[in-house]
This record gives C-alpha cells, sequence and structure tokens, in this order.
C-alpha cells in the first residue's frame, strides 16, 4: 500500500520522469529508482525537482548539495588521459520519501 507522502513524491517526479524511448509507456517508479542512473535526469533538472521538493513537501532542506549527487566531472581533451571515476552515492526516491516522513533531508 502506497501510503499519502509516497504517493505526492511520486506526482512531484513523475513530469521528470519522462518515457522509454520507442514506447509512450511511463517510465516504472519504486522506491529504488535512482534518480540519475535509472530516470536519466540531468542535474540541473534534479536540482529544480529538489527545490520543488523541499518547498511544496515543507521538507527542511537541512546541509542537501546536488553536488554531492550530481559532482562536478573531470574533463580533459587528451584522449590519452584517464579520469578516475568520481563515486556518487544513490539518490533513490526512497530517500526522498523518507526524508519527506521526516520532515528533513536524512542524507548528508
Amino acid at each position: 500500500m502506497v501510503d499519502n507522502i509516497e504517493q505526492r513524491v511520486y506526482e512531484l517526479i513523475r513530469p521528470y520522469a519522462g518515457v522509454y524511448l520507442f514506447s509512450f509507456e511511463p517510465v516504472e517508479l519504486t522506491l529504488e529508482s535512482d534518480l540519475d542512473a535509472d530516470l536519466d535526469l540531468e542535474d540541473l533538472d534534479a536540482s529544480d525537482l529538489m527545490d520543488t521538493f523541499f518547498s511544496e513537501l515543507h521538507v527542511e532542506r537541512g546541509n542537501f548539495n546536488i553536488k554531492t549527487y550530481y559532482p562536478d566531472i573531470p574533463f580533459s581533451w587528451n584522449p590519452f588521459k584517464k579520469t578516475e571515476p568520481v563515486p556518487v552515492p544513490a539518490f533513490t526516491i526512497g530517500m526522498l520519501v523518507e526524508s519527506a516522513k521526516a520532515g528533513k533531508w536524512l542524507y548528508d
């Protein structure tokens, strides 16, 4: 059973989630869906979503920083220079739901 807060979070995310390529079916949203890896949200869209999330659900922002989940990645024009992978923590719908229930961002 989906509670009211969880349903509201899904409603906030749905406009950003889009549809699968070559299909008109909406992307399936679950608590485990990662906003970056699964939903392919760009950093500006994710930032906009989170601003809406904090204001509409009255969740305290705390130390939330979008760069935690969308860090700047070093770029080099040199094709022979390897860049180290940047570790990025999970950024899931479940995190938004749990934070909305708590009334504050729980993941610093």
